[in-house]
């Protein structure tokens, strides 16, 4: 049993967190040319405002055929700083530390955003890109076949995420994130049912992890020793049986052993994402035993996220040991002020802006 609570503090490296609530990476699919806007600010912003120890950016692509969509945010150009740099200033001011997902979309880059349905591909007539991808096998019908990478390309993938890191630290970002989940790129390397390469970044365990796993080290490499690293995995791809091996937890279990040699300091626990005929069994919690098991068996702190609700089921998360941080996504679009709420709910303390101290609750 764990004797922490969900509003105890928690540090990793030299970063303290006042205690266990993040905003989880959620794509707002609102920019222009990856650049932060007015629209990012108050989003991101009102969450520090409400009360969230961490707050992490959607995923931020570190090129421009990084990007799933035309709207997303990026982190590929020295231009983007000034405006993630003003973000991060605010939720500072606010007492949360700040975060930002470096990706890259893979196979899934150069779509339409998603109330644009039907889901389609945007072409290279509407100013679309050509996806790269581990294997020439498309996501789905809706997207186009990529291309394999070579090893220039992967190289270049490599230094795009070393530039988007020093991108980060110029930002005033505490915490950089790599993005290996939910079927994008460095996920494709790891599931078979993505990677069909016969050399030796495909075929055995170790081969499907090593592309991954240089894109980390890169990483740690050139961000300040100082600050956490956390990397988003997907335990399992959720494939039925009929479609061969997949990605899983066993798998996603040694690759977090992994993580910890690289230097790696949380592993945020996701799933699925890489497949179309994925089989969710979706309800409350539904993620949060892979991040139990990663969490004992890997021996490296991990966050928990998806269908996390209730101020008592997030505080139950980390008093039994399930994880050391919970990560809220729709959640904190539908109450932006959770943290405040269930900290009065369970009876914790936690500081509210000072123009809002008028409607905390009495004791």
């Amino acid at each position: 049993m764990s004797t922490d609570h969900l509003f105890s503090p928690l540090k990793l490296r030299s970063l303290p967190l006042s205690h266990r609530i993040a905003v989880s990476p959620m794509c707002e699919y609102s920019s222009t040319d990856g650049f932060a806007n007015d629209w990012h600010f108050v989003h991101l912003g009102s969450r520090a405002v409400g009360g969230a120890a961490l707050v992490l950016t959607e995923a931020s692509a570190v090129s421009p055929e990084g990007r799933i969509s035309p709207a997303d945010l990026g982190i590929y150009k020295d231009e983007h700083v000034a405006g993630l740099k003003r973000i991060t200033g605010f939720l500072h001011e606010h007492g949360a530390k700040a975060g930002v997902q470096l990706a890259h979309a893979g196979r899934k880059a150069s779509m339409a955003v998603p109330w644009d349905t039907p889901e389609r591909r945007i072409p290279a007539s509407e100013g679309g890109w050509q996806p790269v991808a581990p294997s020439a096998i498309p996501f789905s019908d809706h997207y186009g076949t990529p291309l394999e990478l070579d090893r220039a390309g992967m190289e270049k993938i490599v230094a795009d995420f070393v530039a988007a890191t020093h991108r980060a630290a110029a930002a005033g970002f505490d915490v950089v994130e790599v993005h290996a989940a939910h079927g994008y790129l460095l996920h494709e390397f790891l599931s078979p049912l993505s990677n069909h390469r016969t050399d030796d970044y495909g075929g055995s365990f170790e081969n499907r992890v090593r592309f991954p796993l240089e894109v980390v080290r890169a990483v740690r490499a050139n961000w300040p020793a100082e600050l956490p690293i956390f990397v988003r995995i997907s335990a399992t791809d959720w494939a039925p049986e009929s479609l061969g091996p997949s990605w899983d937890l066993e798998q996603s279990v040694e690759f977090a052993k992994l993580l910890k040699q690289e230097g790696i300091d949380l592993v945020d626990v996701s799933t699925g994402g890489n497949h179309p005929a994925q089989q969710i069994p979706v309800g409350a919690g539904y993620q949060v035993h892979h991040s139990e098991t990663i969490r004992r068996e890997a021996g490296i702190p991990t966050a928990a996220v998806g269908m996390i609700t209730e101020p008592a089921q997030a505080d139950q998360i980390v008093r039994t040991g399930q994880a050391d941080l919970v990560l809220l996504a729709r959640e904190l679009l539908r109450h932006p002020y959770w943290p405040l709420q269930a900290a009065e709910v369970l009876r914790q303390e936690i500081a509210w802006p000072v123009q809002y101290v008028r409607a905390r609750r009495s004791r």
